[in-house]
């Protein structure tokens, strides 16, 4: 008898669409993550859930459009959207709350990169999609340390195909990942067999294919910051209507015509093999990437790199009138992504916060306005207080913050490079970026390499928790008027009663205005 708690391999040459549907179930019922494992997932779980109130509170398009959507379809039997304890239809919930987590770009970050394996394809995805395991939980009565066990379940089915298969190689949407997973745990949670999830699952991949169309062109729409809640919207459509005996294409990683196998051809088989853990740390969401505020992941190291060279230069921040010149230099993909000359003048946020140089001059001003708003202020108090002090926020980024005269004087001193090879070949395994400064005097301040900056999971020197702390309660504060409370009961999901997970959107938002 093999032993249920070894991690599941699903080879090229097997239907890995079924064999994700067993392990969803096996892993619900026999799966055995550590604390450690447990412990990271509700704090990414907590992010979300802030980013998603936060972005409600401020009355962010997409976000308030859906969830005012949802509330148009109560059911008797249903699930909750932040901020309320009405019951809802479960899609419209998923596809209200998604869009909510999502909207400030500011949740964890996967990078695909599994080098024990030699699984490295590089694709990155969010920890989007906690609202799935949450609704299943719900509808099925279910408490939380089961809740918590399925985002574990949905971080590990999409973190390890991130790991297999790059998407972003040709043009396809991330969310495509995650919305495999959901559909997976979804039915895996609600008690569809198997051969029902494979279904589902070649539903999503046949029909429902997003591009990166949703990425392109100089301001950016709605769509890209509700990608993954469309997708995942149609993904649980799709295992509910498999439950209900529909059936979708079956094998679809070896189907002939599927995305998969157009991209990469094979002679019959998955482009990939598939590894999924059942026990222990080995988990894809202890690969995972928090945001220390909202940016662009792929701007980090160069955040990283600004804040230690104002902390060993401080004359950086005090005269920021005197730099001549500021150089960024990083590797593919964030070249392409942050670096894409339409964003050296953004208008919108969305496109703000995909802004290399906006993202690092608005955090240099934010620098220069601590220093010159008091004389015994400074920056020589470490990496977390300065991080901290300096955190990006939704304020950041709103119509007055992207046309401030400062931020354009300092954007207009910045070049963005890219640094070829030698950052390219070190990429995913960290994020390879060097920041240097140049001053009218003569005097050149070098970050050298950045590789693991503060938020990064090899990062061994930030304080994460503390850091972490501060996001919270700076997103807390905007959302609702016990911050502190929220995020405690968020930390605890994995501790909650059945009764307690039923209402655990039960907190009142507060309206502060629209910051579009």
């Amino acid at each position: 008898m093999s032993d249920p708690t070894a991690p599941r391999v699903l080879s090229r040459n097997s239907n890995q669409a079924l064999g994700i549907g067993q392990y969803a179930i096996d892993f619900l019922r026999d799966g055995s993550p550590s604390a450690a494992v447990l412990e990271r997932t509700s704090l990414f779980f907590t992010d979300a859930v802030l980013c998603g109130a936060s972005a409600l509170a401020l009355g962010t398009n997409a976000p308030t459009l859906l969830r005012a959507e949802a509330l148009r379809y109560p059911t008797k039997k249903g699930v909750t959207v932040f901020g309320s304890t009405r019951a809802v239809a479960p899609e419209k919930a998923v596809v209200a709350n998604v869009a909510a987590v999502r909207e400030w770009d500011s949740n964890g970050t996967n990078f695909g990169y599994r080098p024990s394996l030699g699984h490295t394809a590089g694709e990155f995805g969010h920890n989007d999609f906690y609202a799935v395991p949450i609704a299943a939980a719900q509808l099925a009565g279910e408490d939380g340390a089961i809740a918590l066990r399925g985002m574990v379940c949905v971080d590990e089915i999409r973190g390890r195909l991130a790991e297999v298969f790059s998407l972003k190689t040709y043009k396809i949407d991330h969310v495509v990942h995650g919305a495999i997973a959901s559909a997976a745990v979804y039915g895996a949670m609600l008690g569809a067999s198997a051969a029902e999830i494979e279904s589902a699952i070649g539903m999503f991949v046949a029909h429902a294919i997003p591009w990166r169309a949703i990425r392109a062109g100089k301001q950016l729409s709605d769509s890209k910051g509700a990608s993954a809640a469309i997708s995942t919207e149609f993904a649980v459509l799709c295992m509910q209507r498999s439950m209900r005996g529909f059936m979708g294409p079956r094998d679809i990683f070896r189907n002939p015509e599927s995305m998969f196998r157009q991209f990469e051809q094979t002679s019959g088989d998955s482009p990939f093999d598939l590894q999924l853990s059942m026990t222990g740390d080995d988990f894809a969401v202890m690969g995972m990437h928090f945001k220390l505020g909202l940016y662009e992941h792929q701007s980090a190291g160069a955040l990283q790199g600004m804040i230690d060279l104002i902390q060993k230069h401080p004359e950086i921040a005090k005269t920021p009138h005197a730099i001549q010149r500021i150089v960024v230099t990083a590797y593919e993909p964030a070249f392409g992504i942050i670096g894409d000359p339409a964003k050296r003048d953004p208008s919108t946020r969305q496109s703000a916060d995909h802004s290399m140089v906006y993202i690092v001059s608005t955090l240099l001003r934010k620098a220069a306005e601590h220093l010159a708003g008091d004389p015994a202020a400074s920056l020589s108090g470490g990496n977390d207080a300065t991080w901290t002090t300096l955190m990006l926020g939704p304020y950041d980024y709103d119509r007055a913050a992207i046309k401030n005269p400062e931020t354009r004087s300092l954007m207009a001193k910045m070049d963005f490079q890219h640094g070829g090879a030698e950052y390219d070949r070190r990429y995913p395994e960290g994020i390879p970026t060097s920041l240097k400064v140049d001053m009218a005097n003569g005097s050149s301040f070098d970050s050298g390499l950045v590789m693991f900056p503060s938020g990064h999971a090899r990062n061994t020197t930030a304080n994460l928790k503390q850091i972490l702390d501060a996001k919270f309660a700076m997103l807390g504060k905007l959302a609702v008027k016990k911050p502190k409370r929220l995020a405690r009961t968020l930390l605890s999901v994995g501790t909650m009663s059945k009764r307690d997970l039923t209402a655990i959107h039960n907190f009142k938002i507060v309206e502060r205005g629209c910051i579009e």
